[in-house]
């Protein structure tokens, strides 16, 4: 009898959000996180979110279609709507730095949260509604 093992998963690569207004959430998420996209078009653009991360903001339904036109390969469509959860790693040590960021931007904090772990998590919103946290350490048994 042959044993298979199972193959490895290294991790999340990329996560989607869906958007109206591209334009907009391209401005903040680089004027309020720091973070500078990678790719840029009139679908979406990619944001480096540290090594081996990757967010990707698509105009909403405009990536629905499956692209057959890149040169590598058929990449299958995708979409979403409604509003989708985030949260991005920070060091414990910036989290009152993060706090005080928000604050200065006028962006409001809807919710902090003490975990039972110890980390601690800030949250708020997009433009487009989507919920962002702020995560230290502690909050998951692998963070």
């Amino acid at each position: 009898m042959e044993s298979k093992e199972m193959p490895a998963v290294g991790g999340v690569l990329e996560t989607s959000i869906y958007v109206d207004d591209l334009d907009r959430a391209i401005e903040f998420y680089g004027r309020v996180l720091g973070v500078s996209h990678m790719t840029l078009g009139d679908r979406g653009a990619s944001f480096d979110f540290g090594p081996g991360s990757v967010l990707l903001i698509w105009r909403r339904g405009a990536s629905a279609r499956d692209n057959e036109d890149y040169p590598g390969g058929m990449i299958p469509g995708h979409d979403g709507s409604g509003p989708l959860h985030l949260a991005f790693k920070i060091p414990t040590d910036t989290y009152d730095a993060w706090k005080e960021r928000l604050e200065r931007l006028g962006i409001a904090v809807r919710s902090e949260v003490r975990w039972a772990r110890g980390g601690r998590s800030l949250y708020f919103d997009d433009p487009e509604g989507h919920v962002l946290e702020l995560a230290t350490p502690g909050v998951w048994p692998n963070y």
